[in-house]
């Protein structure tokens, strides 16, 4: 077996650099497409400048990238001789580059990789048909020539790998993350139907042709394994490679090659007593996906259901029930309703009005409960009618605010004479609010060493204290106090 190293050619595709790198051999992969073999480190620079991502790219910074993927031989560097016309251009030794075999696959693969989940997989069951009809031709091709075999086994080749790659890939999108959780949301629901459609009918059309394609290799195996295969094999030392010739003996590997091939064919179709054919997987995998759609839509279906609001229902209920003129209708209905109910018998603490053995419970006069859930996760039900604009009373609440504020200022201003107020030489009686203010004041300047305060509307004062004391009269009773003075500033 062939000694297995590692591919230096794929560094640029994970070195901490690679998105430069991936540009630049991106630029040479697209002009290789164009028949553009060979370019100028130049024509990779101005094509790099047309990039917002390269404003500040310089000629040595591609230099060095040029040089490394030269390192890793994903570009070979051929001297251009027509373009030295000085020593200092032979020094600088003026290079075209051409990219490698390796990196030319490399890149092939990588634009097939980005495009992966664009192509679209399917379950056609055409490739049945064309394989069937080429394994019935097997007979004929025991005395056609070399090029003709060979043909019809590339045919038959490409149809078996068609089909065996285009099952995997659609049903593998049923196995991957972001499907499973598809296939458990609600949207799935609207398209259930069309899958369950598709994945039968391919699951009848798979058991009808697995069969006939049984019999068909059974039918033609002895003639393909001791003649056709040694002619696929000989048209296949038909054809000359030249990088392949100078390995020595092909033979050996391309006879390995056919009967794998072979083998793998067979087993598709075909039962060994060591495993079962791959086509009846596929219809398991294929029958798992149906069950898994089916309980998936079920589960949400259900899932639906349960959050259904019956408010409609049994508001109609009530009314059916409020309609019943004998007590006799009620149980009728409520029979018909809800069938044999489980009778549950339940306590409460509230005195009856008759005690009763052989009272009935429906003569005694209904009382009412309120129940709640035992549970943590309980919560009201919160109100989602929304809310109405309330603007306009703001607006009003805030206007009788300030009126009541500026009356309130007008009124305790009247009691200021001289810039002071007095509480001495007040006559007349204080309205509550009013006093409830002025205490307001005088505790607010007792509370600080300066004894000065500021009222609510702004104006900064001072406590002063006479000797004695004085008589408030207020609405709710004379008031004692020291004889204070509030002086404004």
């Amino acid at each position: 077996m062939q000694r297995l190293e590692s591919i230096s050619e794929t560094s640029y595709l994970s070195v901490p650099n690679a998105g430069i790198y991936r540009k630049i051999m991106r630029f040479f992969y697209r002009e290789y497409e164009k028949m553009h073999f060979q370019l100028y480190k130049e024509d990779v620079f101005a094509w790099l400048k047309e990039e917002n991502e390269f404003a500040g790219y310089t000629m040595n910074q591609l230099e060095l990238d040029l040089g490394a993927l030269v390192k890793w031989k994903n570009l070979t560097p051929i001297q251009d001789p027509g373009k030295v016309y000085t020593i200092q251009d032979y020094k600088n030794k003026q290079y075209r580059y051409t990219m490698s075999e390796y990196a030319v696959e490399i890149e092939r693969l990588t634009v097939r990789l980005e495009n992966l989940f664009m192509e679209s997989a399917n379950l056609s069951t055409n490739f049945f048909v064309r394989l069937e009809k080429s394994l019935e031709e097997a007979d004929m091709m025991q005395d056609a020539g070399l090029k003709e075999v060979n043909e019809w086994w590339n045919l038959l080749q490409e149809d078996f790998k068609r089909l065996n790659q285009n099952y995997q890939d659609y049903l593998r999108d049923f196995y991957s993350g972001k499907t499973e959780r598809l296939m458990k949301s609600v949207e799935f629901v609207l398209h259930k139907d069309k899958f369950i459609t598709y994945l039968t009918d391919f699951v009848q059309k798979l058991q009808h042709y697995s069969k006939r394609m049984e019999q068909v290799l059974v039918r033609q195996m002895p003639v393909i394994e001791n003649t056709v295969l040694e002619k696929v094999v000989r048209s296949e030392l038909d054809i000359p490679h030249a990088l392949l010739e100078m390995n020595g003996n092909l033979e050996p590997d391309i006879r390995e090659n056919v009967m794998g091939k072979w083998d793998s064919l067979k087993r598709w179709f075909l039962d060994t007593p060591e495993r079962e054919c791959e086509s009846r997987k596929v219809l398991k995998i294929t029958n798992d996906v149906i069950r898994s759609i089916i309980q998936n839509a079920a589960l949400i279906v259900q899932l639906q259901n349960w959050g259904i609001s019956r408010k409609d229902d049994y508001q109609k209920f009530l009314q059916m029930f409020l309609k019943c003129e004998k007590l006799e209708d009620a149980h009728r209905l409520s029979a018909h309703l809800f069938g044999v109910q489980k009778i549950q018998h339940l306590k409460t603490n509230s005195p009856r009005e008759a005690d009763g053995i052989n009272s009935s419970i429906y003569a005694e006069t209904p009382a009412e409960f309120q129940i709640r859930p035992h549970t943590r996760i309980y919560h009201e039900r919160k109100d989602r009618r929304g809310f109405s604009d309330r603007t306009l009373e703001k607006m009003m609440q805030r206007e009788a605010y300030l009126q009541s504020v500026k009356k309130q200022e007008e009124t305790v201003m009247r009691y200021v004479k001289d810039q002071k107020i007095v509480f001495a030489e007040i006559e007349g009686t204080v309205p509550e609010m009013t006093k409830n203010l002025f205490l307001q004041w005088i505790t607010r300047a007792n509370m600080n060493a300066q004894r000065s305060g500021q009222t609510e509307f702004g104006q900064e004062y001072r406590l002063l204290q006479e000797e004695g004391t004085c008589v408030l009269k207020c609405e709710d009773g004379d008031l004692t106090m020291p004889a204070y003075i509030l002086e404004f500033r």
